[in-house]
């Protein structure tokens, strides 16, 4: 098998695993009181990330892999487990807020509101580069900046309205 298969692989797998622990924590939000917002917008990001993923399939499965740019995008994996170790339970891949409980403002969160937001869109562009589908990369990075826009905005409404700031 070679490398740029093996990582296909990966990432499809690390995407169907991150879509389960997000379905379980939007179920225990939920159990607790939160509430999503603003989900018109989520068949978007769903559509987008698919047709992304899709598309490396049927384009980059037999292509040879550059390896700065995998290397980049594996550094990128380890800037994304801060992410979700930082939000723990609160990560999901939908808009939903615990009303009146304190932002996240610990790993990343210290330095920027949206990290996560910030490594999506660089995964977007990287992992094409990683098999020098540049034309992918953006293309891709334009439709997701797009949804991004939507996304943060509402997010950002969301958060401001029903969560209350963390105390210092």
């Amino acid at each position: 098998m070679s490398l740029g298969l093996a990582l296909l692989i990966l990432v499809t797998l690390q995407r169907v695993g991150e879509l389960a622990w997000a379905r379980r924590n939007t179920r225990r939000l939920k159990a607790r009181g939160a509430v999503e917002v603003a989900s018109r917008h989520y068949c978007l990001i769903v559509l987008m990330h698919a047709a992304w993923l899709l598309g490396l399939w049927i384009l980059a499965w037999d292509r040879p892999l550059v390896l700065g740019w995998a290397g980049v995008y594996v550094a990128l994996q380890v800037a994304r487990i801060w992410v979700l170790v930082s939000l723990g339970e609160r990560w999901t891949t939908r808009i939903i807020v615990l009303p009146r409980t304190p932002l996240v403002r610990t790993g990343p969160y210290r330095f920027m509101n949206h990290p996560n937001y910030l490594l999506v869109a660089a995964e977007i562009a990287v992992l094409p580069l990683a098999f020098g589908l540049v034309g992918y990369a953006i293309l891709f990075s334009l439709l997701n900046a797009t949804v991004l826009a939507i996304r943060i905005r509402a997010e950002t409404r969301a958060l401001n309205e029903l969560s209350q700031p963390q105390a210092t």
